[in-house]
């Protein structure tokens, strides 16, 4: 088996028992390392890493066919204001952020509990799209931003949405994952691959390149 494979592999398996995984997008693109996870395992101990450890935006990425069947928008389409035109992004032909959202039964939406029961709500609800009426569970502007997935996944975009969604289908999970990006405590920049390949040793997680995906799954 190349060393590929069994990294792949490795967090395969690490997404289907519910752990995290590191996932390293490409130099030429955000050049930054998130921290997925499954999000039907996400518990508030889970989010407080994510804010202490990571430091990034926390963001649920779903499915394309899911976010159509919630009936949620590029974000970009839905504001009605000059700010959401023209963007010219560095790394991208456009952002997938679509709206920021709570589930109805959390109060500010914002503590490590409301946000994780807002995620496994939200992987539920991505289990079985069809059976959701999406307003009368979430409402929104919310603390938790979920993403929208390219119809193609990797074929159409090589981003940490699309990556992370890649490695839940292949490991049998729900079309729903947590993503948040690891900055540098000292620079305030995006966490160096090989600080953040040595996080995921200290802590026995899996540490993947984008590349590594593509080539496996794309």
């Amino acid at each position: 088996m190349s060393q590929t494979a069994g990294s792949v592999d490795a967090a395969i398996e690490a997404f289907r028992e519910g752990s995290p995984v590191l996932v390293h997008d490409a130099a030429d693109r955000e050049g930054e390392t998130d921290l997925i996870y499954p999000a039907g395992s996400v518990t508030p101990a889970d989010v407080s890493r994510m804010r202490n450890d990571a430091g990034g935006l926390v963001c649920v990425a779903l499915a394309d066919e899911v976010a159509d069947a919630f009936g949620l928008p590029f974000l970009d389409e839905a504001l009605d204001h000059p700010a959401a035109g023209d963007h010219e992004l560095g790394y991208d032909e456009r952002s997938s952020f679509s709206l920021p959202v709570n589930h109805r039964d959390t109060y500010t939406g914002v503590t490590d509990e409301d946000r994780a029961a807002t995620i496994t709500a939200l992987a539920e609800a991505a289990a079985d799209p069809e059976s959701v009426d999406f307003a009368d569970e979430f409402r929104a502007p919310g603390h938790i931003h979920l993403l929208r997935a390219a119809p193609n996944l990797l074929v159409d975009r090589e981003g940490h949405t699309e990556l992370g969604i890649a490695l839940a289908a292949a490991a049998g999970r729900e079309p729903a994952v947590v993503v948040c990006e690891m900055l540098d405590d000292e620079t305030g920049e995006a966490l160096a691959p090989a600080d953040a390949r040595a996080y995921a040793e200290r802590n026995g997680l899996a540490y993947l390149e984008g590349s590594e995906i593509v080539e496996r799954l794309g």
